[in-house]
């Protein structure tokens, strides 16, 4: 049993997809845009939960049909769009990001993409605006919904519990998880089923209580829909990226959408702006437009020559042509499955997301390769794998705080700083593989973009400031006798970089790195701390290496995509940017004045402001367009014994 159709809720569909598709392609025009996804999230559970506990009480529930109708609703398209995918992927891609694309295939067939993405978040992820379908992951929280939910209700309704306290009860839970997890741990609470459903459940909450509907009230209906778009737009404006989302962000639109659909059609907004025939239509194709939009735009991004600044007009085209392959796949395709009731159409769908499914497994394991798989293509795509920077170290615990340590020796050297200090210790380890370090240990107490300056904040890295401040605690103590301080100081204090970072003072002032006096107060907050650690045992300054898109080992790649590519040989070095030459000197300067060893980094890889971005052998240095990748600092980085060796280091490497 289905409810009577209501073309306002199309219309609020409208709004979520419109709302994501324009933060996708143009963030800064609509900051909160990806608050559209909980919108539909609150749509669906409304929707589910309304066509569940109707048949429950017509008593023509069953298990089979409802699923039949979601196999209907879901898979015509998905198979259409991971088709489409798949080939543009041999077409466009390299061989890890083909490969890559076969796991997210797979995820996607077996909606566990949400699960598939938590994993890979991290530090060195592949940045989200290239992978081709990230946004399946709410497709995969929605289907996890959509097996546990029938489950629960059906059994509530068997065993004649109150069906509205259940769902209230479930729900609390759930967005205790959510609340709980938005800061210290935000990739499970974005991604987690367990921190999502609450946003179901707020429209499942809405229609239990509908299963008897109060008596109609036409005020009461125009104040639901009015403070339910308001609600919305006020999320659309307000909530940012580098919020804790969902977190208590999250109510703004699901609040929002909960008291559009409770106003019903006779709403003022919901009947003459939800219900407007353009709405309408949009609403009719949104999922299929959802699914095309974004694998469209990465593709856009992954082929442009410069994917920081991508060409408005290009992403333009890209929306223009989800929509009319959302109308050409909702006309043609979902219309055709639904129209179609027979067993035989079920089975062919079935076996379509199977044959999908194996295909993005098989390309996931190398079968087959992409179009540009040349062996020197390869070496380029190793780089970008090349991640393993702890690979042997031994995770141990100081306090609170983890770290990773090496060797046994009594004398601790402890490594404090971000991505920049970590990238190091395959060298360290190789050290200690060779017995170099003898009477040494090191221990490594890292987090990316988290500075181990006091007083450097960023609002988007959780707890940074406690760790940065304990570990800094612990450096003074007579357990460490050196210590190395480090970061991607090129990130913090110069470049665009520098607008997520402030200096917050002893009187919790806040000085802006942008047109303030945060990076000169935190220079002299990095001196000073280097000077009370100097006072009582051996600090090293580690200055930053080169950085920058010249630096990443995809710009050695010469050609099109869309024509032919190959990897160059004739430019071995890429130049160093002046601002970051400057900074160099003046960190440099500090270390002397503070009583710290600078190690210059720049000085090796650097010879008149020309620097190395590639090996000996001509393959990539660098993993991403500032880190130097394992393989490098494990073989060439010997201006970094000196913070472990015992014996003489060796001769810096010939460039």
């Amino acid at each position: 049993m289905h409810p009577k159709y209501r073309p306002d809720i199309d219309g609020l569909r409208a709004i979520a997809v419109g709302s994501v598709l324009v933060y996708h392609a143009f963030p800064k025009a609509l900051m909160g845009g990806f608050v559209g996804v909980d919108i539909f999230f609150v749509i669906s559970g409304f929707l589910i939960t309304t066509i569940i506990l109707q048949s429950l009480a017509a008593g023509d529930f069953t298990y089979r049909d409802f699923y039949e109708r979601r196999i209907r609703r879901i898979f015509p398209a998905l198979i259409v769009v991971l088709l489409a995918t798949l080939l543009a992927g041999w077409y466009l891609l390299l061989s890890d990001e083909f490969a890559e694309l076969g796991k997210q295939t797979v995820g996607g067939t077996a909606f566990v993409a949400n699960l598939v993405f938590w994993g890979e978040a991290g530090y060195f992820d592949t940045a989200a605006e290239t992978k081709p379908l990230l946004h399946l992951w709410s497709l995969g929280i929605e289907e996890q919904f959509y097996i546990f939910w029938p489950l629960l209700l059906g059994f509530a309704w068997r065993k004649r519990w109150p069906i509205v306290r259940m769902v209230l009860a479930v729900a609390a839970v759930s967005f205790v998880v959510n609340v709980a997890t938005v800061h210290p741990l935000p990739a499970a609470s974005f991604y987690s089923p367990a921190s999502r459903f609450w946003e179901l459940m707020v429209g499942g909450i809405l229609a239990c209580m509908r299963l008897k509907p109060p008596a109609p009230s036409a005020w009461r209906s125009h104040v639901q829909s009015v403070l339910g778009v308001g609600l919305i737009v006020l999320g659309l404006v307000m909530i940012r990226s580098n919020k804790a989302f969902p977190g208590w962000w999250a109510l703004l639109p699901t609040l929002g959408a909960v008291s559009c659909i409770a106003a019903g059609p006779a709403g003022v907004l919901n009947r003459y702006l939800l219900s407007n025939r353009v709405m309408v239509w949009v609403g009719l194709i949104s999922y299929p437009l959802y699914l095309w939009h974004w694998p469209l735009l990465a593709f856009v991004r992954i082929v442009e020559a410069d994917p920081l600044h991508p060409v408005p007009a290009y992403r333009a085209a890209a929306m223009v042509a989800s929509v009319l392959l959302a109308w050409a796949t909702y006309r043609f395709v979902e219309r055709f499955a639904r129209n179609r009731p027979g067993a035989g159409t079920l089975k062919a769908l079935g076996a379509g997301m199977v044959l999908v499914a194996v295909a993005g497994a098989a390309i996931f394991l190398g079968v087959p390769e992409p179009r540009n798989s040349s062996p020197k293509l390869q070496t380029v795509a190793n780089a970008t794998l090349d991640a393993d920077y702890y690979g042997g170290f031994k995770l141990d615990q100081i306090g609170e705080q983890l770290i990773y340590k090496v060797g046994g020796g009594p004398k601790r050297v402890l490594f404090l700083g971000d991505s920049h200090v970590q990238q190091y210790a395959p060298r360290v380890m190789e050290l200690a593989r060779t017995l170099a370090m003898e009477g040494k240990s090191a221990w490594f107490a890292t987090q990316g973009a988290c500075p181990a300056v006091p007083g450097v904040y960023a609002d988007k890295n959780i707890g940074c400031a406690e760790r940065r401040d304990a570990m800094l605690a612990y450096a003074l103590g007579p357990e460490v006798d050196s210590v190395v301080i480090g970061g991607c100081w090129n990130c913090y204090f110069v470049g665009q970089g520098a607008t997520d970072y402030y200096f917050r003072d002893s009187s919790n002032k806040i000085h802006s790195f942008q047109n303030g006096d945060g990076i000169e107060r935190s220079l002299a907050s990095m001196e000073f701390t280097l000077r009370e650690l100097a006072r009582h045992k051996k600090v090293y300054l580690l200055l930053d290496n080169p950085a920058g898109t010249e630096f990443s080992p995809k710009r050695l790649i010469e050609g099109s995509r869309l024509t032919h590519m190959e990897v160059m040989t004739s430019t071995p070095t890429a130049p160093l940017p002046a601002d970051q030459k400057q900074l160099n000197d003046r960190l440099r300067a500090i270390a002397a004045a503070s009583g710290a060893e600078a190690i210059d980094a720049m000085a090796v890889l650097c010879k008149d402001d020309q620097c190395l971005r590639t090996m000996p052998d001509g393959s990539p240095a660098y993993k991403d367009a500032d880190h130097l990748r394992p393989r490098y600092t494990r073989e060439e980085a010997s201006y970094f014994d000196r913070t472990v060796r015992t014996a003489p280091a060796a001769q810096q490497p010939s460039r």
